[in-house]
């Protein structure tokens, strides 16, 4: 994500005087319910598995969920593409690629 973007959201947090309301638990409740507003697009799809057809409403969903992980990294002094590729290393030692392409079993499994 461009610097830019996060500085956006950051901004439009600030412009609102909103800073004082995000403690991390209720930006983590909202990460988690704007995440739930996104599975809802799914609810009741049976077989059609894309929701093709709902797809600006994941686009707006997502959008969502992505701001408030923006706010609360910030708000917990987080670094996005540190903790991202921190993350990525981890997930590359539990998931090697010999042992994982094209499984999709959890690392204990494989």
């Amino acid at each position: 994500m461009r610097q830019e973007t996060i500085e956006k959201v950051l901004a439009f947090r600030d412009q609102r005087d909103w800073r004082q309301y995000h403690n991390p638990k209720d930006l983590a409740i909202s990460l988690s319910l704007e995440a739930a507003e996104l599975l809802e697009v799914f609810q009741w799809s049976g077989g059609d598995v894309e929701c093709r057809k709902k797809l600006p409403e994941m686009r707006e969903e997502l959008a969502d969920v992505l701001m408030y992980a923006i706010l609360l990294s910030d708000r917990l002094g987080f670094d996005l593409d540190e903790i991202i590729l921190e993350k990525l290393r981890r997930n590359e030692e539990k998931y090697p690629v010999e042992k994982s392409r094209g499984r999709k079993e959890k690392y204990t499994e494989l």
